[in-house]
């Protein structure tokens, strides 16, 4: 496998990118976004950097990693996501020079919100994923009560593997700005979900953000969405930037290689408009914001 450094033009300025090809030719092209509650991390974490190079190795896939623009000071939702899908477009074109069949967007919490949201907006435009791909979504706000059992196993678990009471609105307070009237894109949980591909969601089992993971799997299979959920027993949340691998998040891992390189998704549930609701009205986009 090799990895390079690289960079394209988006909406808001340059987006560096990191591309990892693995040894000899790929079999499928796939856009990878790490987490960090959409204020932190990069494409050097083991979440990004370690995930994207197992996934080109296990799937014999073409993967980029893509170092979105965090938000904070003023910089915030749809910025980060517009990044993410101009790479999502770049890839596209790289794909089809390279005929490869198969293009999935995936991440990890906060970039599994935005790999969820870019596959919407590529489904109502001219963008489509093949595949989904992940990894303790946080998808929803509020986010989903966990269940009593598991709310009891968690508060006797150390504090650092918790979310504070107050972190997930200031998560979503610092990336839309406030926390109300959130635009369906921004915690795409509250999107219209029909018509997405074939989608393999990673849970992490003593995880705050379980329930939004969950729901969301309630969610797809509700208007035909193919979905499949893999639970890492024992886990907390952010399994995947526990390097080197324990042996929880290398079954995640073969999970989701799995899924990637399966070439017979199973078919989409035809579904009525009238069973899936009415379409919402699109959100407005607030101004672009100079670049960060």
């Amino acid at each position: 496998m090799t990895t390079e450094d690289h960079s394209i033009d988006g909406p808001h300025g340059t987006i560096p990118l990191r591309i990892y090809r693995p040894t000899g030719r790929p079999t499928s092209a796939l856009l990878w976004m790490h987490g960090g509650g959409f204020r932190h991390g990069s494409i050097d974490m083991p979440e990004a950097h370690g995930v994207s190079g197992e996934l080109a190795a296990r799937a014999s896939a073409l993967v980029v990693s893509v170092d979105y623009r965090l938000a904070g000071d003023g910089l915030v939702f749809p910025v980060p996501l517009d990044d993410v899908y101009a790479a999502w477009e770049w890839l596209g074109s790289i794909a089809t020079r390279s005929e490869l069949a198969t293009r999935a967007l995936g991440g990890a919490s906060a970039g599994a919100a935005l790999a969820l949201a870019a596959a919407v907006r590529g489904r109502d435009g001219s963008a489509p994923a093949d595949r989904l791909l992940l990894a303790y979504p946080f998808a929803h706000y509020p986010n989903p009560a966990l269940d009593q059992e598991t709310a009891r196993a968690m508060a006797a678990m150390p504090e650092i593997l918790r979310f504070p009471p107050d972190a997930v609105d200031s998560m979503v307070a610092n990336y839309v700005g406030r926390i109300t009237d959130i635009p369906a894109l921004a915690l795409p949980g509250a999107a219209r979900l029909d018509g997405l591909p074939t989608t393999a969601i990673v849970l992490s089992q003593f995880d705050d953000l379980r329930p939004s993971g969950e729901l969301l799997q309630r969610q797809l299979d509700s208007v035909g969405v193919p979905v499949r959920t893999h639970l890492a027993t024992g886990m907390p949340h952010g399994h995947f930037n526990h390097m080197p691998l324990s042996a929880q998040a290398s079954a995640s891992l073969e999970f989701f290689a799995t899924a990637l390189t399966d070439a017979t998704p199973e078919p989409r549930r035809p579904q009525r408009r009238e069973e899936s609701g009415p379409l919402p009205d699109r959100a407005e986009r607030p101004a672009r914001l100079p670049a960060a």
